[in-house]
């Protein structure tokens, strides 16, 4: 599949994390999006030259070379299967699918159309947690021991939740499938493939479906284990950019990452944060920027379709876990 710069990029989906989207492709030189598809045209024509409401018409019109998905999970599925039907890359904003069976169909589907799909998780590439993987893969700390994700969020509180995203509150499945995934995959990409999920989860607000609390012990291949202590109803600091803070340690010291994005090792602090453009250290843009950098070289995306069924999967792991009590092994992709 040869492409030539810049790339033509379609958007489906303007709302409110899709405008993280359109913002960075804004700043990426080797793409640039020619077309937008929501259901409120305005938006779209904001986003985009060409602005439809129907995501087939727009693939058909504009016969763009890659499609952004940044709409709700149960349209996935059937948007990229068009894209595939048409021979067209896919980047696809997580959550993947609401559920596995149609999480692994989205794999097949691409596989058997030969197009490129990657997965829009852009945890992992916040610019300190790509720090810490430097720090780490650079044998700076040593052997790695444990480490604790504490992730918090107020923006599920009260008798209106989710004002951003109110159909978070009809979710059945919230904070593992919604937010947790996120630092699943984050601790899969510092440490490796995950073996085994414990979770335990809890309904606080009674105006939710889903759960907003959780703690989680992962253990990995290698055998390092570590733990997320999660919920969307406290703040561990106002307006936090990794949504809490995250410690690593080590057999010869260890990192935290602080609510404000700074790394410290010890008590000394190695890294500042002074990241202030875009979503959550510009992680959103550098996953786009990966995609594209990925479709003009021809190298394997971190979070390709294939790769990040393993990330789903932790999180089906996680579910099947609370339901049963028990530690529960992760299932392959």
């Amino acid at each position: 599949m040869g492409f030539t710069m810049p790339l033509r990029g379609a958007i489906a989906g303007c709302g409110f994390f899709g405008q993280f989207h359109i913002e960075g492709w804004s700043r990426i030189p080797e793409a640039r999006l020619v077309a937008a598809c929501d259901p409120d045209l305005d938006r779209a024509r904001k986003a985009a030259p060409s602005a439809f409401a129907d995501f087939e018409q727009m693939l058909d019109v504009v016969k763009p070379d890659f499609v952004d998905i940044a709409t709700r999970p149960e349209l996935h599925l059937p948007m990229l299967r068009a894209a595939a039907e048409r021979k067209i890359a896919v980047i696809c904003q997580k959550p993947m699918a609401p559920t596995w069976e149609d999480c692994q169909e989205m794999v097949r589907v691409a596989e058997s159309a030969g197009i490129p799909f990657m997965v829009h998780e852009n945890w992992r590439w916040q610019a300190w947690f790509r720090a810490v993987g430097e720090m780490t893969r650079g044998g700076q700390m040593g052997a790695p021991v444990t480490y604790t994700f504490r992730t918090r969020k107020r923006d599920g509180a009260g008798p209106e939740p989710y004002t951003l995203q109110p159909y978070f509150r009809e979710m059945p499945r919230l904070l593992l499938f919604e937010t947790l995934v996120h630092h699943i995959d984050t601790a899969r990409y510092l440490f490796g493939d995950v073996r085994s999920i414990f979770a335990r989860l809890r309904r606080v607000n009674p105006r939710i479906a889903g759960e907003d609390q959780a703690h989680i012990v992962l253990s990995h291949a290698s055998g390092l284990s570590g733990l997320i202590d999660g919920n969307r109803f406290t703040d561990l600091a106002p307006d936090s950019p990794p949504l809490g803070d995250a410690t690593f340690e080590f057999e010869d010291g260890w990192l935290h990452v602080s609510a404000v994005g700074d790394i410290y090792r010890g008590g000394e602090r190695i890294w500042k944060n002074e990241i202030h453009t875009g979503y959550r250290g510009d992680s959103v843009r550098a996953a786009s920027q990966h995609f594209v950098q990925c479709l003009l070289s021809g190298a394997p995306f971190e979070s390709s379709g294939r790769e990040y069924l393993k990330t789903v999967a932790v999180v089906e792991a996680g579910y099947r876990s609370h339901a049963e009590g028990r530690p529960v092994e992760v299932l392959a992709g």
